[in-house]
């Protein structure tokens, strides 16, 4: 097992360089200029040059670059163009609305796929079944952002139930902020009043996040436990007249979760990344709305930390499924 573990993680190092190079060059053969972005086009150019010399932007690309290695490896991201704040502390001011957000949207996304692909898979060829595999399809396709403001539309605008902006309305987060996450902390803190407003907010972003994801989890769990309904300690158990409810939640989904619990991780840490949409569509103050604002000020030490964070977290989850995957079942050690 430790073998295994250090494999996964030697294995990942020449993942992230690679991945850190290309963020690199594709900064920097984009066109226009960061500094004049952030100046202006009107900026004298004694400034210019003065701000570039100040950001190391007047280096030869190959001394940035090594620069840029050396301090990410410090755990150092950098200071952001527009704010002069360091990035690394952006990032983790920015984090827990990301992660609050992610979190709900798996658990909706995990309760949909699971419980209907599993139903659908014990109804194999009738109407559920049939249903199952056109609303997986049907949300796969359909772009999120458009579920969302049609949400916004249908909830806030007509009905007029709930926010379509923002984190919380004014004057209701958490006294003290033990977590970032509104909804833990307004528990820790006793605001009852503070957690149903964090809920509110929480509810139209994380049902357009995890609706969307969810169609991937029922295609998965229904394939999945199609496969092990098939299986002959299944066929064994109906022989002995177990009942069908337990043959499919406690031997089939139970021997399908391994591949599924896979998926599930891998699109944890992905949607970590890929909120991008849903937070710009609802004005969410996580990594995903800052990246969007940073890249319309090219803002390449800011871009450049959220594309590292990102993807040192995706490949941490990784390891971490890699892990629980081979911890439960040994053949995927050797």
């Amino acid at each position: 097992m430790k073998t295994y573990i250090l494999t996964r993680v030697i294995l990942s190092i020449p993942m992230i360089f690679i991945l850190l190079t290309v963020v690199f060059v594709i900064l920097r053969i984009l066109p226009g200029n960061p500094v004049t972005a952030m100046l202006g086009p009107k900026a004298p150019p004694e400034v210019v040059k003065s701000m570039e010399a100040q950001l190391g932007l007047d280096k030869p690309i190959i001394i940035q670059f090594g620069d840029y290695i050396a301090n990410i490896l410090r755990g150092n991201f950098g200071n952001s163009t527009v704010t002069t704040l360091p990035v690394i502390q952006e990032l983790e001011d920015r984090f827990p609305a990301t992660l609050e957000l992610t979190i709900f949207s798996m658990i909706i996304a995990i309760v949909i796929g699971i419980f209907f692909g599993s139903f659908a898979a014990s109804h194999y060829g009738r109407a559920i079944d049939v249903t199952a595999r056109i609303y997986s399809i049907f949300v796969y396709s359909m772009p999120v952002f458009w579920f969302g403001i049609m949400l916004q539309l249908v909830f806030g605008v007509w009905l007029k139930v709930l926010p379509v902006s923002g984190r919380a309305s004014p004057f209701m987060t958490p006294n003290n902020l033990y977590t970032g996450l509104y909804a833990l902390d307004a528990i820790l803190n006793g605001q009852w009043d503070v957690l149903y407003d964090a809920i509110l907010h929480l509810i139209l972003p994380s049902v357009t996040l995890g609706v969307v994801i969810s169609s991937i989890f029922v295609r998965m769990v229904r394939s999945n436990v199609l496969l092990s309904l098939s299986s002959q300690y299944v066929i064994s158990a109906r022989s002995r007249g177990v009942k069908e409810r337990r043959i499919l939640y406690s031997h089939a989904l139970k021997n399908a979760m391994i591949p599924i619990l896979t998926i599930m991780g891998l699109q944890f840490a992905l949607l970590l990344g890929g909120a991008v949409l849903t937070e710009t569509t609802f004005s969410w103050p996580g990594i995903g709305s800052y990246l969007v604002e940073r890249i319309r000020y090219r803002d390449f030490p800011a871009i450049q930390g959220a594309v590292v964070f990102f993807a040192l977290f995706v490949v941490a989850v990784s390891i971490l499924i890699d892990i629980i995957n081979a911890w439960m079942d040994p053949r995927v050690r050797y």
